[in-house]
């Protein structure tokens, strides 16, 4: 046991000592690493979307041809019942691979959940091929942020590199898998810092470029170069029209903070389930579905059906609210029953939704141009996703891409900023991380069992923050870590108790895995500006 105790404080030490003399060697690695990761991350997530996009089309399909024969409906109401059973089998063989995935990633950058990736891969994969051919209201972003990060994190395992490493590969493959899902790399790389990551550390970002790139690229040889909503933006909106864009701000804050409340009270409908077993709960959302089916199909699976009917036609105020409630709660309920899908896409609907809905009643009153009202409903998709996941940077860079334009930056920014602060001031907590709570809740707050791992992190200093002016010395680090080297530019410096830390700084510091989270969240503290309660 001390034999191999010493030969594990020996790979440590020689970690941080090829570090500390080479730290643009580590750099250069993550470079490739950073493709690597980019190239099986973007596969899986681009094999994912296929099949979800031909689950979709074969889902209507299904609903053509069995609409007005009761005997073939029945049929198709017993194929969904057995559809939820086995997602429900899978749910059970992996706990880990229910609902959005994104809290399970952020969790694991967080050092509370060690997932097992080849599991997680082949339920999520196949669970959530199933609920889009069910029918169920669920997005394949967040999948596809989980699905990137376990291959990234297999493509760790197998490598076997070292811990430090697999946290920047899984954030790389996150981020590489949002870029494939949506074909926007600088959103994947955003969501990848401002969500997972918190941190915007250099080594990191060039990883995650990378990454995001390599997968860019593969989705776009498969899916074309055409941005996923074709909207044709004519023109900004008049800088006198910007009050209308106050008002969306606050509408889109409200509503954003009533999403997240009727999503966790989705969950807590069927938690309160006790004489159902998990298992056999997810059917419920698949019954459900196929009444929708013949009903009102335009709001099943993720939701590009609805968006085609705003963006090819001329809807009705009736209908645009019957549809955007009709999503709404149905989303909810299929959410809340822990079925592997995400909210990112119906909740990018909703919010366009909203946009037109406003949109055609601030045209009607104000009598501006009526081809404004696309600029309304691309708008109110990054307000309302902001206002949601309370990531503004990535909202308006997401919607840019995804749209194919950046003329509109200063509206989206403007009910982005706007939407964030009514969010706040509500005391909404964003969604992620009041899932990732619920999680780590049912799961006991496990720590990772790895506890005999040390890794590297970077923490960028911010201005005004705790640490920014003091010495080494005089911040009251937590426990179980140890502050290794200060990165000031190209300059590194051995980390002493004299040595002044300046805003800008990127703090290493040696972590114990089995203290990752406590740790990591402390000196996120430390490091980060100082923000006032409002």
């Amino acid at each position: 046991y001390m034999h191999l105790q010493k030969k594990k404080e020996e790979h440590i030490l020689k970690q941080m000592r090829n570090l500390l003399e080479n730290p643009h060697g580590f750099s250069v690695s993550l470079v490739l690493d950073g493709l690597l990761v980019g190239i099986f991350a973007g596969c899986i997530s681009v094999i994912y979307r296929l099949l979800l996009n031909n689950a979709e089309k074969l889902l209507f399909a299904i609903i053509h041809f069995t609409k007005g024969k009761p005997l073939w409906i029945a049929g198709w109401f017993c194929v969904l019942i057995l559809m939820g059973w086995i997602v429900g089998c899978f749910m059970s063989f992996e706990g880990m691979a229910s609902g959005s995935g994104i809290p399970q990633v952020q969790g694991e950058m967080k050092g509370y959940l060690n997932q097992n990736w080849y599991r997680v891969l082949i339920s999520k994969i196949i669970g959530g091929t199933l609920c889009i051919l069910g029918g169920l209201s669920l997005g394949r972003e967040g999948p596809s942020v989980q699905l990137g990060a376990m291959a990234a994190k297999g493509l760790a395992k197998i490598t076997k590199t070292s811990p430090t490493k697999e946290r920047y590969m899984m954030t790389c493959g996150a981020g590489a898998g949002l870029a494939a899902a949506f074909n926007a790399p600088l959103a994947g790389v955003m969501f990848s810092l401002e969500e997972l990551q918190k941190n915007f550390n250099s080594s990191m970002l060039v990883c995650i470029i990378s990454g995001s790139v390599v997968s860019d690229f593969i989705s776009k040889n498969v899916f074309g170069l055409s941005p996923v909503f074709d909207f044709h933006l004519k023109a900004a909106l008049p800088l006198n029209h910007y009050w209308l864009l106050v008002i969306l701000g606050i509408l889109l804050g409200l509503c954003g903070a009533f999403y997240n409340f009727i999503m966790l009270k989705g969950q807590d409908l069927f938690g309160a389930m006790k004489k159902i077993p998990p298992k056999y709960r997810i059917i419920l959302p698949f019954i459900v579905s196929g009444i929708v089916c013949y009903t009102l199909p335009s709001i099943l699976a993720g939701g590009h059906a609805m968006i085609s009917l705003i963006t090819g036609h001329t809807l009705l105020m009736s209908t645009m609210l019957l549809l955007l409630i009709s999503k709404f709660f149905f989303s909810a309920f299929c959410f809340g029953s822990g079925a592997p899908g995400g909210i990112f896409f119906p909740m990018l609907i909703l919010g366009a939704y909203i946009g037109a809905i406003y949109g055609t009643v601030v045209i009607g009153m104000t009598g501006i141009e009526s081809f404004y009202l696309v600029n309304f409903i691309t708008i109110s998709m990054a307000g309302f996703f902001t206002a949601i996941v309370r990531a503004p940077i990535t909202g308006i860079l997401l919607i840019a891409e995804m749209t194919g334009t950046f003329e509109h930056f200063l509206s989206l920014a403007v009910v982005c900023i706007i939407s964030y602060l009514v969010a706040h001031l509500l005391k909404s907590e964003p969604i992620y991380e009041s899932l990732l709570g619920r999680i780590l809740a049912k799961n006991g707050f496990e720590e990772t069992k790895e506890a005999d791992h040390k890794l590297l992190r970077g923490f960028a200093v911010g201005a005004a923050s705790i640490a920014d002016g003091k010495k080494v010395k005089d911040v009251p680090w937590p426990d179980h870590c140890l502050i290794v080297t200060l990165n000031r530019g190209e300059e590194e410096l051995i980390a002493k108790g004299s040595t002044l830390i300046h805003a800008g700084d990127t703090i290493i510091a040696l972590i114990d895995e089995n203290y990752l989270g406590m740790v990591t969240e402390s000196i996120q503290l430390i490091c980060g500006e100082i923000q006032a309660d409002i």
